[in-house]
């Protein structure tokens, strides 16, 4: 693959950010880059992989109008991808943290240009992983029963059957968390143990 200046200086930024876990809070929500995790309020929103990974490239390239060619270097790694690919996976994005294609409060799409996270954000360094500390004091504790789907074991020791048992997940995840009397964990919390 072959890295065009500016891509080869945001990779040598993303290898520097790499080892920092970040924490960033915008509107209502916080995106936890070490736990993988969107909260809105204190609703932990369920994300695929991908949008969790375009969500984060969006906000870290907050200052700056990121064209399609960077989002897919950046988060398919350069592989081809669909045009509609891609507008499903920034329209998942935005409603994810409640936005929509119509308002772009916080992700604007900007014609034959690219698309550019406009919304106020404020950067923390995560806590570390021993720290007893609540990331966001003063959220409330759902009043529901909560659910939490663990990730399946693919057990056919075919290793491009991995996806199937994560999509699985996801899946479950997804239709869990339409039932509002339900608090679903996010995926990745769930996927810790």
């Amino acid at each position: 693959m072959i890295l065009t200046r500016h891509a080869a200086s945001e990779e040598l930024e993303n290898q520097t950010r790499a080892g920092r876990n970040l924490l960033y809070f915008f509107e209502n929500c916080s995106l936890d880059t070490e736990r993988r995790e969107l909260r809105r309020g204190a609703e932990a929103i369920s994300l695929q992989p991908q949008v969790f990974d375009l969500l984060e490239y969006l906000i870290r390239n907050r200052e700056r109008v990121v064209s399609k060619d960077d989002l897919i270097a950046g988060i398919w790694g350069g592989r081809i991808v669909s045009e509609s690919a891609l507008i499903t996976r920034i329209n998942a994005a935005r409603a994810a943290i409640g936005d929509s294609g119509a308002e772009q409060r916080l992700i604007k799409t900007l014609p034959r240009k690219g698309v550019r996270f406009i919304a106020n954000v404020r950067e923390q360094q995560a806590l570390e992983a021993n720290a007893t500390a609540v990331l966001q004091p003063g959220l409330p504790l759902p009043d529901m029963p909560s659910i939490a789907v663990l990730p399946f074991q693919e057990m056919s020791g075919d290793p491009g059957q991995d996806y199937f048992a994560d999509g699985v997940v996801d899946e479950i995840i997804t239709a869990l968390s339409r039932f509002r009397q339900l608090f679903v964990i996010a995926r990745n919390s769930s996927f810790t143990y």
